[in-house]
């Protein structure tokens, strides 16, 4: 994927082989754990790699930017840009979805699978959904999580 494009939804693989961050990961993650994944390429590649048999949630998929997909970043108007920064919670990119909307699916997501198990498991997913995660999980306030960042390929450990 060329660097400066907007993608979140937009099933586009990997830049690499998952083989080498798998072997890595799979020294770190227990093996026993139950792993989830969203079902987008990029991380259904990865986490085949890593587990036996992930299961796959759609509420585990990155933003959806509608319009804006595939493009670049610098052909999106700044008005619109300046409107999404504005007002994150609640706007959303033409066809798109807004990050309440994705706050929405992923906390769905957490008080189905997650918070009722108690017990730890593995997550094969997205930065803005992993923003979401923490958000929950560490009770950060919008300032913070917003500007979380999480590097591909490694392992985040997060607890409630």
């Amino acid at each position: 994927m060329a660097p400066g494009l907007c993608y979140g939804a937009s099933d586009v693989d990997l830049a690499d082989d998952p083989i080498g961050c798998a072997v890595r990961l799979r020294r770190t993650l227990p093996a026993h754990l139950p792993l989830f994944s969203s079902p987008l390429r990029r991380c259904r590649r990865l986490a085949e790699a890593i587990h036996a048999s992930p299961e796959y949630d759609d509420r585990l998929r990155e933003l959806d930017f509608g319009a804006w997909e595939l493009r670049a970043w610098d052909d999106i108007a700044r008005a619109d840009l300046d409107a999404w920064a504005a007002a994150p919670m609640t706007y959303a990119p033409p066809g798109g979805e807004s990050i309440g909307r994705l706050w929405a699916r992923v906390t769905a997501f957490l008080d189905e699978r997650v918070r009722p198990a108690r017990e730890d498991c593995v997550l094969v997913t997205h930065a803005g959904v992993m923003r979401i995660v923490a958000a929950q999980l560490q009770g950060l306030p919008q300032a913070a999580w917003l500007g979380l960042r999480f590097p591909h390929g490694e392992v985040t450990v997060m607890q409630a």
